[in-house]
């Protein structure tokens, strides 16, 4: 057996430790393949109507209804609907913080739902339609309560705000068909907004709606 003396094992322990970063940094890359976007995630309800508001913001490359904040993997409609596996529908945001910035997209949240009710917006009752902040890093939770406590001080309502900010867990995109919605399926998708009465709660609250 050939042995390598203090030297050669310091050597090799560096080479390892390098290697690992290396790995490391590669898979950090692979779950973020789209160069300098970054990404943010909301609850706000029915994903449907959370797609709108966030691609209509200059800066957002793009969005994805899906389900996230659950314990069961790769979770279907289906089950996500039945509240079992503690999912929330929600919409994960990719933009460029060069041209919006992550405090503009929590206005964009905010403006969008009804923070003052807990496991319930609009006509849908349950915790898979809790509103909730999912931070993906330090600053991201910063913002998000600093954001909150602003509202709590300037909010237009009475209602105190249960909205959760929590930690971002894993994100299951939604089938596709629940993919902008609003764009595939129009007529269909303005009935359940308006059925829902999710704009005249929304001008109740903030004065204004879409």
């Amino acid at each position: 057996m050939r042995t390598y003396g203090v030297a050669g094992a310091l050597l090799i322990s560096a080479l390892i430790i390098f290697m690992l970063w290396v790995s490391s940094h590669a898979e950090e890359k692979m779950d973020r393949p789209h160069g300098n976007l970054e990404v943010a995630t909301f609850a706000g309800g029915c994903f449907w109507c959370m797609q709108p508001p966030f691609d209509k913001i200059e800066g957002v490359a793009a969005t994805t209804a899906g389900y996230t904040g659950g314990h069961q993997k790769d979770p279907t409609y289906k089950q996500v609907s039945s509240g079992v596996t503690g999912h929330a529908e929600s919409v994960q945001v990719l933009y460029d913080p060069k041209k919006v910035s992550y405090t503009r997209l929590l206005e964009v949240f905010w403006h969008n739902i009804d923070p003052t009710v807990e496991n319930r917006q609009f006509c849908d009752v349950g915790s898979q339609y809790r509103t909730a902040i999912f931070y993906h890093d330090e600053e991201q939770k910063r913002l998000a309560e600093e954001s909150k406590a602003a509202l709590e001080r300037s909010k237009p309502f009475k209602g105190p705000i249960v909205t959760m900010i929590v930690p971002a867990t894993s994100f299951y995109p939604a089938e596709e068909y629940h993919q902008e919605f609003y764009k595939k399926n129009p007529v269909r998708y303005e009935y359940y907004r308006f059925t829902c009465g999710r704009d005249f709660r929304l001008k109740e609250l903030w004065g204004e709606s879409r």
